[in-house]
C-alpha cells in the first residue's frame, strides 16, 4: 500500500501542445482537465488551473512536467507554477513526462514487464525511455526501473538502441508511439500492446506527493527542464561556425 502523507497538489503538464491539469488530493486525483490543443499555454494559464476549483494559497505543493516536450511549453509551464510557488511561498516537485506516461501504462502490467515512452519529438523524432515494471505500487518511485534513460532519436534507431531488450512483448506509451506504431516490433506471439495517450497532469500530482512526502521537492527557483535535444538557436549557432 502506497502511502501519502496529507497534502494537496497543483499539477502541470505543457509537454505537449494539449496538455493538461490536475489536483491531487492525498494521493487521488480529484480532478483532471485536457487542455485546449487550438489555444497556445501562454494564453490559457493559469486560467485552467484557477478553474480546478482550489485557491492556490491552498495547495502544499505545485508540480510540473518537467519534460522533455517543446521548449515554448516547458518554459511556460515552469515558469507558471515557479510564480505561484513563490508568491504562496510552497515548494515545487518536477516530474519526468517520460516517467509520467509509463507509470500510466503499467497499471495492468506485472512485476517484470517493460514499458516503453516514446513522446512525438518532430523532426521525425521520438524522445524516449525504456522501464521494467518492479513489484511496488502505482506511482511510488520504486514501480520502474529505468533501463534506458531519456534520449531522442528517430523510432527505428531507437530500436537499434534497445536491441538488447525483449522489447517486442513491452507497453508502449505516448502520442509517438502511436504516430510510429507501424515500426514497433511485433513478437511471434503478438504479445505488444500499446497504451493510448491519456492526459497526464494527474500522474503527476500523484508522483509528486510521494516525492514531497519523502523530501524530494525543490525551491521554485531550483527547477530545470529535462529538454533532453539542445535548442535550435544552439544548433543553428554550431552550423553558422561550421561554415
Amino acid at each position: 500500500m502506497l502511502k501519502v502523507y496529507r497534502m494537496r497538489v497543483l499539477a502541470l503538464d505543457t509537454t505537449g501542445r494539449a496538455g493538461s491539469v490536475a489536483l491531487v488530493d492525498d494521493g487521488q486525483i480529484v480532478r483532471e482537465h485536457a487542455g485546449d490543443a487550438s489555444r497556445t499555454h501562454g494564453e490559457r494559464l493559469p486560467r485552467e488551473l484557477a478553474a480546478l476549483g482550489a485557491p492556490f494559497a491552498s495547495v502544499d505543493v505545485f508540480a510540473v512536467a518537467s519534460g522533455p516536450g517543446s521548449f515554448t511549453g516547458l518554459r511556460i509551464g515552469i515558469a507558471t507554477m515557479q510564480g505561484l510557488a513563490l508568491v504562496h511561498g510552497r515548494p515545487i516537485a518536477a516530474v519526468s513526462a517520460l516517467e509520467a506516461h509509463a507509470q500510466l501504462a503499467s497499471r495492468s502490467a506485472g512485476p517484470g514487464a517493460l514499458v516503453a515512452c516514446w513522446i512525438d519529438a518532430q523532426r521525425g523524432e521520438v524522445f524516449s525511455a525504456l522501464y521494467r515494471v518492479a513489484e511496488a505500487p502505482l506511482f511510488a518511485l520504486e514501480r520502474l526501473v529505468e533501463l534506458q534513460g531519456a534520449a531522442v532519436a528517430d523510432p527505428s534507431r531507437t530500436l537499434e538502441e534497445w536491441a538488447a531488450y525483449p522489447v517486442q512483448s513491452a507497453i508502449f506509451a505516448g502520442d509517438g508511439a502511436v504516430r510510429y506504431e507501424s515500426v514497433l516490433p511485433v513478437g511471434t506471439s503478438d504479445a505488444r500492446r500499446l497504451s493510448a495517450p491519456i492526459p497526464i497532469a494527474g500522474a503527476v500530482g500523484c508522483m509528486a506527493a510521494v516525492r514531497a512526502a519523502r523530501g524530494l521537492v525543490v525551491p521554485p527557483e531550483s527547477v530545470t527542464a529535462l529538454y533532453v535535444r539542445r535548442p535550435d538557436a544552439e544548433l543553428h549557432r554550431d552550423r553558422s561556425a561550421q561554415r
